[in-house]
């Protein structure tokens, strides 16, 4: 009986000082998306949901934009610690950004498509000359209509290219046939189709196979300064990535609510666009001189830079 007195008793103040003790301290970073309701960035929003970034010692602050530029204006600021954005704004670190790029996080385009009304051109061929709307110029859309142009053997001017913004300013464009087709995120593509007014005529993934279209990048400072915070996202990145490969209806559902879709588009979004998720973080050598090409190709720089000097696989899980 004294033994199991003398036990409950240091269980219990056991406990006691477990419960004194302060929680173990979560390190903030702060992370921000090109817009919300897209699909590619909701990785984050289900890490945060399920708790995986809360087991790797993390306190995700997570902010939504109108668009890369602005989080690239943020990043460079000193707002963000980490940046999801495209592989075109590697560029950004040529100009003097103090970032760097430190995993792929998806591959071929398949988060854009080329949209048209449904009484619109119904093949690339019937939009030579005609005006297609994209975000901004010197943008990834931008290079994506340039390069599908000169795919059709008509160079990169082979459309009227028109910069036109927000996804929102596009489709109202599209809707009053002041554009004939739009280049847009895929979920706006998808929402025509499901309304019956409008189709996807290009899907982008399909055409452009060897490519990053998303990087992420972690401002110098914050890099230097906590490293471990760094591994530690895309340790807690990766593990998400795998846990919506095999938890598909719990993923859809959140997939739903975060994205403000129908659980038909949900369920779409994630059986055609999760393959596109890099499963190791690692960048491909080709991938990277397509993207050093787009550089020039956009006008954003004068000549090809050496883009793996833009990049590094230090963070990734595994290294040191």
């Amino acid at each position: 009986m004294r033994a199991a007195a003398l036990f409950a008793a240091l269980v219990l103040t056991a406990m006691s000082m477990s419960a004194s003790m302060p929680a173990q301290a979560q390190t903030k970073v702060r992370i921000g998306k090109p817009q919300a309701g897209a699909f590619q960035f909701v990785p984050v929003d289900v890490g945060l949901e399920v708790g995986i970034f809360k087991r790797h010692g993390l306190d995700i602050e997570s902010s939504d934009f109108g668009g890369g530029p602005r989080v690239q204006q943020a990043l460079t600021a000193g707002a963000l610690d980490l940046a999801i954005g495209s592989g075109p704004e590697l560029a950004m670190i040529v100009k003097g950004a103090p970032e760097t790029a430190v995993a792929a996080l998806a591959d071929a385009p398949y988060a854009v498509v080329l949209a048209v009304l449904n009484d619109g051109p119904k093949t690339i061929a019937d939009l030579k000359g005609k005006k297609i709307s994209v975000s901004t110029r010197g943008g990834l859309t931008y290079w994506l209509a340039q390069e599908l142009s000169r795919r059709q053997g008509w160079g990169p001017e082979g459309f009227a290219i028109t910069p036109l913004g927000a996804t929102t300013a596009q489709t109202a464009a599209l809707r009053t046939k002041q554009i004939d087709g739009m280049i847009v995120e895929v979920n706006a593509g998808y929402r025509l189709e499901e309304e019956k007014s409008g189709r996807v005529l290009v899907q982008f993934g399909d055409l452009i196979k060897t490519f990053h279209i998303y990087v992420l990048y972690a401002h110098t400072e914050f890099a230097v300064k906590n490293p471990a915070a760094v591994r530690a996202f895309l340790a807690g990145w990766f593990e998400t990535i795998d846990w919506m490969q095999n938890n598909r209806e719990r993923t859809i559902e959140i997939v739903r609510r975060k994205t403000d879709v129908s659980l038909a588009l949900a369920t779409r979004d994630y059986d055609e666009l999760s393959g596109m998720f890099n499963k190791t973080g690692r960048f491909n050598p080709e991938a990277l001189k397509v993207l050093s090409r787009s550089f020039v190709e956009m006008g954003v720089l004068p000549n090809e830079p050496d883009v793996t000097k833009l990049v590094t696989e230090q963070y990734l899980p595994g290294n040191k």
